[in-house]
């Protein structure tokens, strides 16, 4: 397997876009990588492109083809990857197995989603496709009313309140401040976040990330390769992938995420490192318990200890591990198929040393942790700085 590295990234603002379509979007992060890579896009030899729903949200599928198209990079193969709010993360996977293999030097990793020009109860009903539609989505059970349930048990089981994982948008909303790609680049108060609306009990409107338009874009590039183009490189060194039942009543835990510790203990098998290396992560909080499981599932916090992590500034700058530099998805908004690309743009900005006002101090280890559905499908890079 060959080493490979980072070499350009593109992102759009994330939020509303109602003057840009679909193609727009990939396009405007395509050609920001493209030209942060210094490279000419003839030497491109391949593109992943994650999407969850670009038929329903946007009515175009055939993704591949048309970002293809758009982009300028026919007759080259061109690839739409789906794996619910994964997409992204796994795009990113099969670009980085493609250059370690050998089998193509230069290629796009690419996310896209364009959400907003829908109802959120339209929206809502497309993202339930991501669980069991039988088991779950046909009997009322959206992704709020699935990460309640998650939710509760974790306070059930280790005594965690509702003020412990609002504290986790707090902290988000002000790492936003300094992201200028960020959907709601501004504070909120505790107060704010326990008196806002139910969405589906003991989550609330504050507990849960937007409805979000976006793309973002890395280009990867053999490592021995790397310094032609761009004197600044990250590595990915590792990348796990695992899956879980798709169905929450059918997972052996309910306040764990299994296929995020499989795919976490794979990346850091094949970084030769553990979670105490890791000076930032991007992890996935579509909603606040989210990153309280993810932090716990990465190995940062004992199981039971996550949920105080953010009120005790663990997460933050200063504390144990920073934690969602970008944001997360919470503040910096989640358009479901570019989310795992965002995640990565923020590490590798962190890791060139490029992040100003959220520079994380001396970051050598960065993480990305990106989850498809309820826990169905977890995706985990790690990346280090040459």
């Amino acid at each position: 397997m060959r080493r490979v590295a980072v070499i350009g990234i593109g992102i759009t603002k994330f939020g509303e876009h109602w003057g840009k379509d679909l193609r727009e979007l990939a396009l405007e992060a395509g050609i920001k990588a493209i030209e942060d890579a210094g490279i000419e896009g003839e030497r491109l030899d391949a593109g992943f492109v994650g999407n969850m729903a670009g038929g329903s949200f946007a009515s175009q599928e055939h993704l591949g083809a048309l970002l293809a198209d758009h982009m300028g990079l026919n007759p080259l193969p061109v690839t739409r990857v789906e794996a619910a709010c994964a997409s992204g993360g796994i795009a990113l996977r099969q670009a980085y197995l493609s250059v370690a293999s050998g089998q193509h030097d230069f290629v796009v990793a690419a996310g896209v989603e364009k959400m907003t020009d829908l109802d959120t109860e339209t929206v809502t009903e497309i993202l339930a496709a991501a669980g069991d539609r039988e088991w779950e989505g046909f009997v009322g059970a959206t992704f709020p009313s699935l990460y309640a349930l998650m939710m509760r048990a974790y306070m059930l089981e280790h005594g965690a309140t509702e003020e412990d994982f609002a504290w986790v948008a707090v902290k988000n909303h002000k790492h936003a401040t300094k992201v200028p790609y960020a959907q709601f680049p501004r504070e909120i108060t505790l107060e704010t976040v326990m008196k806002s609306k139910y969405i589906a009990t003991p989550i609330k409107v504050f507990d849960a990330s937007p409805i979000t338009d976006g793309a973002a874009v890395l280009i990867l590039a053999p490592l021995d390769e790397a310094y032609s183009y761009t004197s600044d490189p990250v590595e990915i060194v590792a990348s796990g992938q695992a899956s879980d039942t798709i169905a929450l009543h059918d997972r052996e835990y309910l306040t764990r995420v299994k296929a995020t510790e499989i795919a976490a203990q794979q990346a850091y098998k094949q970084a030769n490192i553990g979670p105490e290396d890791i000076d930032v992560a991007e992890v996935h909080d579509a909603f606040t318990v989210g990153e309280v499981l993810a932090i716990e599932g990465l190995g940062f916090f004992k199981y039971g200890e996550g949920a105080k992590a953010a009120r005790e500034g663990l997460t933050t700058f200063g504390g144990k591990v920073v934690v969602n530099t970008s944001g997360g998805l919470k503040a910096a908004g989640h358009p479901v198929g570019a989310t795992g690309l965002k995640q990565a743009y923020e590490i590798v900005t962190q890791l060139r040393g490029k992040a100003g006002e959220r520079q994380v101090k001396d970051a050598q280890y960065g993480l990305t942790h990106n989850v498809g559905g309820s826990g169905a499908t977890a995706v985990v890079h790690i990346f280090r700085r040459v």
